[in-house]
């Protein structure tokens, strides 16, 4: 059964056209992906479906006696309504069904009344659609979706109206959850969620029995919670996948693949046609050269059929939306040692009347004095190459850790102490750094003065700013905007550590997954934050989790790190046996008495999980310690390589200074200069052992 229908659904703004001729069917139950990217028209055509635009042709039909409920990127509320009364008023529906029965009950204490018997039939009727609804657990279902969404009691009774924008996203969130309708819109509910917040929604959304529309750029929870991907690209519906967004990748490149095929076997077609009529069509076979010519015509220009409507059977080659191309890498080598915190103590002045900070759920702070303390680090250590994502609840102090470093914020104890040669690259999460008034052209000349226009335009260009876009001032750019122009300008840097405040927000998925590639080779070394788990799976070899005030590290990426946590609880759960005064175990005899102590045997080894292998179909281990070491060792061998060509062309530049010292006649010149040639070689001979070794 269908829940909702979209037909021939079309969109102009003005003069442009955002997409033409959208159709298709949503059944009962589908958990559907809108992807595309940016400007596509996903949140347009959301808004159409919820009735809060007008198509400009098409139609929508949402199936009789259906609810929808609507999240939209930017919540709005009115009035000085509380967060547990904006609960009560998602609930409506639910509370009028219980007022009416109430009403009821009172009624039915009078059994004399000519009309008791219906009142008592519509009394059932009532009390089962408000059971199946949920309604004797009102009160337990608005906890349960508040504190699951980050909320504490303490915020149950504060006016919407005074919170944050992400506070006011996450009760828009919560309300339309609380809500149960047949068809649930959201347009990226995953923005302003911490860690535990989404992996909270994401078990909700799974476990949900309705139907669900979502656009997301958060790869990892639209594959946890999708089973159907439908793309808009290039003003149109792309394709339909009945698969969540990884298959949906692997289907889409097979698609592209076979129509790459069949347009080139057709273009292929076309010349040998054209040139069977350019030799045939004045001669002998004049006649059969005029037929082909027709055939082909109907071909490239497509036809009138029966029913009067056009038909085309012309392939169009397959259509690649514009990716950022980005080139970051940094020539000047760091020490072995990249960071240093030593029992380092960050948090910031409070406030004369203090109050509370907006913290996330398992936030920890204290107050010292004049100043509160958000993170007690443990001493930790960062080393070349190393890619950490710091991760940890909203209002935890990761942004304020990495302001502390970069010496933005001084510490409240302890030190950050650099190490070698490095040199700190910041991108700030709110773009502090970028100047509003100043163009984009302008903005990278900052960087870098000395740039030439055509330079400067040529790197833009890369970043997806063409023609007049570079004269666009940047207070008047989109949120993916600016952040591009944060990151070209990152591209002009020298430094050789990237310190990195939510890189992906505002970046669509094509942009976030070249940023990807480009920080996976880059040369240097990364600390970030990040709430994308796939970005995160993609770029960290370490974790640093914010909990309970302090940084817990950890060896491997996010998903790493959740099999560990999850393997913890899965043993903590677990009964223990008691032991014997021995320390050994006394295992029942078969009459039920205690058998003789004996010797327990070790345990048997943990079995490893297995994956089909190829080819013989049996299974072989899945070893999550070999994946780690094989991305740090591509990673040290790409290092290495970087390392090796800074070297070798620091031992030419001397080579070329020793030449001119020769023909200068300058002895101690030569004499210096031979003493660094051989440090050089000598040091690039070692590179040269080291990668042999890491290549195997």
């Amino acid at each position: 059964m269908s829940t909702l229908n979209v037909g021939g659904l079309t969109k102009y703004y003005g003069a442009e056209l955002i997409f033409s001729d959208i159709s298709f069917q949503v059944a009962r139950g589908d958990k559907v992906a809108l992807v595309g990217v940016n400007g596509a028209g996903k949140s347009t055509l959301m808004k159409i479906i919820a009735g809060v635009e007008d198509a400009s042709s098409g139609n929508q039909h949402l199936a009789r006696g259906h609810t929808l409920a609507y999240l939209a990127q930017e919540a709005q509320f009115s009035g000085e309504r509380t967060l547990m009364e904006e609960m009560h008023v998602a609930l409506a529906q639910l509370l009028a069904l219980q007022s009416e029965i109430t009403t009821l009950e009172h009624a039915l204490a009078d059994t004399s009344a000519p009309d008791w018997e219906q009142r008592m039939e519509r009394y059932g009727e009532l009390t089962h659609r408000f059971e199946h609804a949920g309604g004797y657990e009102i009160e337990h279902r608005i906890d349960r979706t508040l504190q699951g969404l980050g909320f504490t009691e303490a915020q149950y009774n504060q006016p919407v109206a005074q919170f944050s924008g992400g506070q006011k996203t996450r009760a828009a969130l919560a309300a339309a959850l609380l809500a149960d309708p047949d068809l649930l819109l959201l347009d990226e509910p995953t923005n302003h969620l911490d860690l535990a917040a989404l992996e909270w929604l994401e078990r909700f959304l799974k476990d949900w029995d309705g139907t669900l529309i979502v656009i997301s750029h958060d790869r990892y929870f639209l594959d946890k919670v999708t089973n159907r991907t439908i793309e808009i690209a290039n003003g149109r519906l792309d394709g339909d996948y009945p698969a969540g967004y990884n298959k949906y990748l692997e289907l889409k490149a097979e698609k592209l693949e076979l129509q790459l095929k069949q347009f080139q076997a057709q273009q292929e077609y076309i010349a040998k046609t054209e040139d069977f009529i350019r030799r045939f069509k004045a001669g002998q076979r004049t006649k059969e050269a005029r037929g082909r010519e027709k055939i082909l015509n109907r071909l490239k220009y497509g036809y009138q059929g029966a029913n009067g409507q056009w038909i085309s059977e012309r392939i169009d080659a397959p259509q690649q939306q514009k990716k950022l191309a980005i080139n970051m890498n940094t020539q000047v080598r760091s020490g072995d040692l990249v960071l240093r915190l030593e029992k380092l103590v960050v948090g910031y002045a409070a406030q004369p009347e203090h109050q509370e900070p907006s913290a996330g759920r398992n936030a920890q702070y204290s107050v010292l004095g004049s100043t509160i303390q958000l993170i007690q680090c443990p001493n930790l250590e960062m080393h070349r190459g190393q890619r950490v994502a710091l991760m940890g609840p909203n209002g935890s102090g990761k942004t304020t850790l990495l302001r502390t470093i970069v010496g933005d914020l001084p510490p409240l104890r302890g030190q950050v102490r650099l190490g070698h040669k490095v040199t700190i690259n910041y991108y700030a999460q709110a773009h502090e750094g970028l100047q509003m008034s100043a163009t984009v052209l302008d903005e990278i000349r900052r960087i870098k003065p000395l740039i030439k226009e055509t330079e400067a335009r040529t790197l833009l260009g890369r970043f997806l700013f063409s023609g007049d876009d570079v004269f666009k001032r940047v207070g008047d750019l989109s949120g993916g905007e600016r952040s591009r122009v944060a990151l070209a300008q990152l591209t002009l840097m020298a430094g050789n550590l990237l310190v990195l405040d939510e890189p992906t927000n505002h970046l669509d998925i094509n942009a976030r997954e070249a940023l990807e590639v480009v920080l996976n080779e880059y040369n240097g070394s990364i600390l970030f934050v990040s709430h994308d788990r796939y970005f995160i799976d993609a770029v960290a070899d370490t974790v640093w989790m914010v909990q309970d005030g302090t940084v817990q590290p950890f060896a491997g990426n996010y998903s790493e790190f959740v099999e560990a946590r999850e393997a913890r609880e899965r043993a903590a759960s677990e009964p223990k046996p008691e032991p014997n005064n021995k320390g050994k175990i006394a295992p029942p005899a078969s009459n039920g008495t205690s058998a003789p102590i004996a010797p327990v045997p070790a345990p048997a080894p943990t079995a490893v999980p297995t994956a089909a292998a190829p080819g013989n179909g049996l299974p072989h281990p899945i070893d999550r310690n070999a994946e780690r070491e094989q991305r740090k060792r591509q990673r040290r061998l790409a290092a290495l390589e970087g390392e090796i060509a800074m070297l070798e062309d620091e031992l030419k530049q001397i080579g070329e200074e020793m030449t001119a010292a020769s023909i200068a006649a300058d002895g101690p010149r030569v004499k210096a200069l031979e003493l660094q040639y051989a440090d050089v070689q000598e040091m690039l001979n070692t590179r040269y052992d080291e990668w042999s070794a890491a290549a195997g």
